[in-house]
């Protein structure tokens, strides 16, 4: 997996009604988009069944991954990747259901014993933030550009910068030892998905 670079696309309920959410994630995909976070926190599970199956088609069109936030039955339902906080389940009991190749992720904050806890039950990637004032994420505890040193000098696992990513920042991000760049509103809080692709495109140049 530590091959795996590029831009990392979230979505969010908040921001993208369901009418754009696929043709804005569509959109980012054009762009360049390697791996889409399906976010959704809401109890709807027969739409968000629906919304995830189509993203999964999706992502397989353009060869890029699905990954599932915070709901390992649904990844496991649909046979793609997986998300996980750090109080959203286990990472040991994700790797055993889904498989030696689905890809996992593990949310690392600010803290490089997470991360060393994350590799040891079987994580994909790493993800660290927030680095900068972030909408989706205003209250996690902040991380600095030396902590990617350290983890790309630590870790063999590809490293997720999340949290306030924007296109003027993400190139100092991605000199430290960023992996790939996680984005939300930076790309997708735009009038058009013309605008989405981009963005998106712009973010991917950075590579």
């Amino acid at each position: 997996m530590s091959q795996l670079r590029g831009l990392y696309a979230i979505t969010d309920s908040q921001l993208l009604a369901d009418e754009r959410l696929l043709p804005y994630v569509e959109a980012a995909l054009r762009g360049g988009a390697r791996l889409l976070q399906y976010r959704d926190k809401s109890a709807d599970q027969e739409r968000r069944y629906a919304e995830a199956a189509a993203l999964a088609e999706l992502c397989a069109r353009h060869g890029a991954s699905l990954i599932i936030n915070d709901d390992l039955a649904l990844a496991e339902r649909l046979g793609v990747g997986l998300h996980l906080g750090q109080d959203d389940g286990s990472l040991a009991e994700a790797r055993c259901r889904l498989g030696p190749d689905a890809l996992l992720g593990a949310t690392c904050h600010a803290r490089l014993d997470l991360a060393e806890r994350a590799v040891t039950e079987g994580a994909s990637y790493l993800a660290f933030g927030r680095f900068f004032n972030s909408n989706t994420k205003p209250g996690a505890p902040a991380a600095t550009p030396q902590l990617l040193d350290e983890a790309a000098r630590r870790f063999a696992l590809p490293v997720v910068a999340i949290g306030g990513v924007t296109l003027d920042n993400a190139p100092g991000l991605i000199a430290r030892g960023a992996s790939l760049v996680a984005v939300v509103h930076a790309l997708f809080a735009a009038d058009s998905a013309a605008e989405v692709e981009r963005r998106a495109r712009a973010f991917a140049a950075l590579f």
